[in-house]
């Protein structure tokens, strides 16, 4: 089966950086196009930043110039370079497996919290 397992999240101060991988399985990565979306507490899950096969990104306006989604197809692994952060990107961020056909695949998230 499609496994997304997200890590590299934790606490950090306003300003700093932190980035998250998320390691995949179940599918050949180098085809798929995969996101980013992040749930902030009692909010809904918000677009975060996308990437194709290709390399071609999009970025929601609040993220975009200082986050960067990139992947490594050599490892399986898909990440989010946060830069600049705020206290409101504090969220769970999840890895989406983006599917043409049929419902897409989600991970467990991982935890970002920064403090000012």
């Amino acid at each position: 089966q499609v496994q997304l397992v997200e890590s590299g999240g934790g606490l950090v101060q306003a300003g700093g950086s932190l980035r998250l991988s998320c390691a995949t399985s179940g599918y050949i990565f180098s085809l798929t196009r995969m996101a980013w979306y992040r749930q902030a507490p009692g909010k809904q899950r918000e677009f975060v930043a996308d990437i194709t096969r290709d390399n071609s990104t999009n970025y929601s306006g609040s993220v975009k110039g200082r986050f960067t989604i990139s992947r490594d197809n050599a490892k399986n692994t898909l990440y989010l370079e946060m830069d600049s952060l705020k206290p409101e990107d504090t969220a769970v961020y999840y890895c989406v497996l983006l599917k043409a056909f049929g419902n897409d695949f989600w991970g467990q998230g991982t935890q970002v919290i920064v403090s000012s």
